[in-house]
């Protein structure tokens, strides 16, 4: 009997070739495995197209709400961006996929599992450190890093090399942005974006929205509520995370929301630049942060922060499955507990405006911060207060003085 080998299958042109190629150096059974993460449309006509190309199985998998619960959410609590822009849409999937690619594996008594990333990027790395924390005893197939075997350099050539082995499939050899696409977020590559000097083509690039000049004339106001960190309705209407995240889509795509052109920093060494849609997750996180503002107290806010960066460059290196991330998480998790109430925005040419919080936990003393004395704040206080807070400059200052009498 054959070995089996679970392949990361997204119906592409790269794992569509991926699989006669499997089967012609491996001589393995090749059992698909398409994750939905809320791709949409891009899973149209899969089951065809891997079974035409000689796999044996198709899984379709959706998980969208584990996605969404598990592993989208404690990065919005986190306050986690990478590189102060970058909101982590293909980072925080790539741990669930590799989770269910695991699954299957050991579902079909899989020996392998292979994925379609480049020897470039950072896929790669969150894909194999995801499978390795799980199930170390799988082999782990990248084809594009095996350059003896894998032969094919450009789409010319996989096309070409797909009708080989009786193949034809409906593709052809135009060129276009490299996207991954998710519930969170899309991403664009390649193109004019590979010369950071050329202006995006935003008119042919957009997917889930429109550039802010483009945005309506006229503001939107939105309400969201909370509870504990996360999101329990839009506008008045209870939703579950998904389809919060679905509907401020739609919202933040109308008004401009979210398009953040980035030069960033690879875990493989290199720079390069793309441009990230994330309207939804904008708005989402922008909500969620204007809400901490009023529960948590400074201290805490000042190490959150810290700890969401920390987040943040675990996620983007793929180490989701570690002891770290789960440290980290379990800090973030103990801030939320009082992070419930209401938060309401206006959404207006790029731009989410404030438009009113509250919270029954609020810190906010509208007595304290009014310039009337009330009775929990003495000006006087602040006298003694400035005098030791200030001591250590004071006395820096006088020795220095001294110094230079000598």
């Amino acid at each position: 009997m054959k070995e089996k080998v679970v392949l990361a299958y997204s119906g592409g042109l790269d794992t569509t070739a991926i699989i006669p190629w499997l089967k012609e150096h491996f001589d393995y059974e090749v059992i698909c495995c398409c994750i939905d993460c809320g791709q949409g449309n891009e899973l149209d006509g899969l089951e065809e197209r891997a079974k035409l190309s000689g796999a044996s199985k198709l899984y379709i998998e959706d998980i969208v709400d584990e996605f969404c619960d598990d592993y989208i959410m404690p990065c919005v609590q986190a306050g986690a961006v990478y590189e102060n822009k970058y909101l982590l849409g293909t980072s925080m999937a790539r741990p669930v996929i590799a989770k269910r690619l695991v699954e299957i594996a050991r579902k079909e008594g899989a020996s392998a599992i292979c994925h379609g990333a480049t020897g470039k990027g950072n896929d790669q790395i969150r894909f194999e450190l995801g499978i390795k924390a799980l199930a170390p005893d799988l082999k782990i197939i990248a084809p594009w890093r095996m350059t003896d075997i894998w032969t094919m350099q450009s789409r010319e050539d996989e096309i070409e090399y797909c009708k080989q082995h009786g193949i034809n499939l409906p593709f052809d050899h135009s060129q276009s942005y490299s996207r991954d696409r998710n519930l969170w977020h899309i991403s664009h590559e390649g193109l004019e974006l590979e010369d950071p000097s050329k202006e995006p083509n935003y008119e042919h690039m957009l997917v889930l929205g429109v550039t802010p000049q483009q945005a309506p004339d006229e503001a939107e106001t939105v309400t969201m509520t909370f509870e504990k960190g996360v999101p329990t309705s839009l506008n008045g209407k209870p939703m579950k995370v998904s389809e919060i995240i679905k509907e401020l889509n739609t919202l933040g795509g109308k008004h401009g929301i979210g398009i953040v052109d980035i030069v960033e920093n690879r875990v493989v060494g290199m720079k390069s630049r793309g441009v990230y849609e994330t309207p939804g997750g904008t708005i989402l996180m922008e909500a969620h942060e204007q809400l901490e503002e009023l529960v948590l107290d400074r201290a805490t806010m000042e190490v959150k922060k810290d700890m969401g960066n920390k987040m943040a460059q675990i996620v983007y290196e793929g180490k989701w499955f570690t002891p770290l991330r789960e440290a980290v998480q379990a800090f973030v998790t103990s801030t939320q507990e009082y992070v419930t109430g209401e938060v309401k925005f206006k959404l207006y040419k790029g731009n989410i405006i404030k438009a009113g919080t509250t919270s029954p936990y609020s810190l906010y003393s509208e007595s304290l911060a009014s310039f009337t004395t009330g009775d929990l704040y003495d000006h006087h206080d602040a006298s003694g207060f400035i005098t030791l807070f200030g001591l250590p400059l004071k006395v820096r200052a006088m020795k220095l003085a001294e110094a230079e009498r000598k």
